[in-house]
């Protein structure tokens, strides 16, 4: 029996790729990252899930665009042409991405080819120290700030604190990140766009541990 065609959308193969393009081995990276090169080496060879927070850490480690390690597919899915397109998220059904430090749940995650991204995110992290560091990905990005208090943090910017009904629009590919300054819940409403951040979104569902997407209504 023939084996299956390789996925080349796994973030795998363009982690190798990014590797390689560097000169660097596996245990020169996993070094750089403070990864044990065991980890490392299933991740690479597509035996270990590839989660959010691994992701952040190669992107940081290779100082690469995130949505460099999630473009290994070629070419994105086209939208489709317009014929009044819309997708309804229920309260608390659209897929997610957990971790330690943060809650990410993605509204229209059914809807492909989309030119904005809008993601929910609850801001855990208290240092960009915590987070691992900055992250960037090609396009622009709108943030509101839900609920709580949090500071922006970038390469280019004194750190900028915002609270509940602030907001701020920002080229992301400027390196940033998200850090809570509130002691109560840090909730934000990012909407972004461009290819790194919709490559991203595309291999969500195959490349994290996302929960099940439940009844989003598209029409």
């Amino acid at each position: 029996m023939a084996k299956p065609a390789p996925d080349r959308a796994h973030p795998a193969l363009a982690l190798r790729a990014a590797r390689v393009k560097q000169g660097l081995t596996l245990r020169a990276l996993a070094a750089r990252i403070g990864m044990p090169f065991s980890t490392l080496s299933k991740l690479e060879n597509g035996k270990m899930e590839m989660t959010y927070d691994k992701l952040l850490r190669l992107a940081q480690g290779l100082g690469v665009d995130i949505g460099t390690l999630v473009s290994g597919a070629g070419p994105e899915t086209p939208a489709p042409p317009a014929g009044g397109r819309r997708s309804v998220s229920r309260a608390g059904r659209s897929p997610g991405a957990t971790s330690d430090l943060h809650a990410h749940q993605y509204p229209a995650a059914d809807l492909l080819g989309k030119l904005m991204v809008p993601i929910i995110i609850e801001v855990r992290a208290r240092s960009v120290e915590e987070m691992g560091g900055m992250v960037r990905h090609s396009g622009e990005e709108y943030l509101y700030v839900l609920s709580g208090a949090m500071e922006l943090h970038t390469d280019l910017y004194a750190p900028l604190r915002l609270e509940a009904g602030d907001s701020v629009y920002f080229d992301s590919g400027m390196s940033h990140v998200y850090v809570r300054v509130s002691e109560e819940t840090c909730r934000v409403l990012s909407v972004c766009a461009g290819p790194g951040i919709q490559r991203l979104a595309q291999s969500a569902a195959r490349a994290w541990k996302l929960s099940p997407a439940t009844d989003e209504e598209t029409v």
